[in-house]
């Protein structure tokens, strides 16, 4: 058994699995400033929208903060997909409550994304490819390694991608029902309860099963590792070409400047005989 297969059967410590998995977290999913630069949006708009009635005002109210929060990350040099996100998401939302005129809109576009994304949660689990794995994969550097090498591993992002399937499309069970049959202001309140929450409970349950499951297959570092060794045999046959060069240089002067003085003394004495 190789190296990287005893890696994935033998689960290292669980300080490190724990440390890795929670680092995984907070640079996948943005936390918890990508989950207050996603909820802070429509809080804002909701609240907006309960005081003064107006879809103009609270649109440009909440893409105006998602704007602001976008800023701020450029300005600290932080990595801001989340803020972008955000800002595509709430203008998209603002563009089509400021059209259709009804306040619910600006909520469709985050409602279809969530529905959207637990079916993909969902689809991509039944094909054996879970969408948790090719997520997290590349951020714990095991990429798609899991596939076919790691089989454990493979098992826990299909449960976990199951997890968010079913959370996602319970918050999509819940909401699209207010969309259809309730006000502005119940959907909005109900949008911003169902934000956090949710998500924590997602990555909470996530952290749990993949703790237990085996640690991931460093293929970064497996292939650092192959690139040394082809430097170094590189090297090694330079160094055995240069040397045998030089081996062959210095046969070709010794047979070039014939044999010693004494050899060629026996030589003649032998002629003369």
């Amino acid at each position: 058994m190789n190296p990287p297969e005893r890696r994935a059967d033998e689960a290292g410590p669980p300080e490190v699995d724990e440390a890795a998995t929670r680092e995984a977290f907070f640079e996948a999913f943005g936390g918890v400033r990508g989950m207050v630069e996603t909820t802070v949006p429509g809080l804002v708009f909701v609240l907006s929208y309960t005081i003064n009635r107006s879809i103009n005002v609270s649109a440009v109210a909440a893409l105006s903060l998602s704007a602001v929060l976008l800023v701020a990350r450029l300005a600290r040099r932080d990595t801001a997909k989340h803020a972008f996100g955000g800002i595509f998401g709430v203008g998209f939302g603002a563009l089509f409550a400021m059209m259709s005129g009804d306040a619910k809109n600006f909520y469709l576009p985050g409602m279809l994304y969530t529905l959207g994304l637990g079916v993909a949660y969902v689809v991509t689990s039944l094909a054996g490819v879970p969408l948790l794995g090719v997520v997290l994969g590349p951020v714990f550097k095991e990429n798609l390694s899991w596939r076919t090498r790691n089989p454990g591993r493979k098992a826990a992002y299909t449960k976990a991608s199951y997890v968010w399937g079913a959370i996602l499309l319970g918050k999509s069970a819940i909401t699209f029902p207010i969309y259809f049959w309730g006000d502005a202001t119940q959907l909005g309140w109900l949008r911003v309860a169902l934000g956090i929450p949710p998500f924590l409970l997602a990555v909470y349950l996530t952290w749990i099963i993949l703790v237990k499951a085996p640690a991931p297959i460093d293929v970064i570092a497996e292939w650092e590792e192959r690139e040394r060794a082809k430097e170094a045999a590189k090297k090694r046959a330079k160094e055995a070409a240069e040397e045998a060069g030089q081996k062959a240089a210095r046969g070709a002067a010794a047979a070039e400047a014939g044999p010693p003085d004494g050899e060629k003394d026996r030589l003649g004495s032998r002629t003369s005989d």
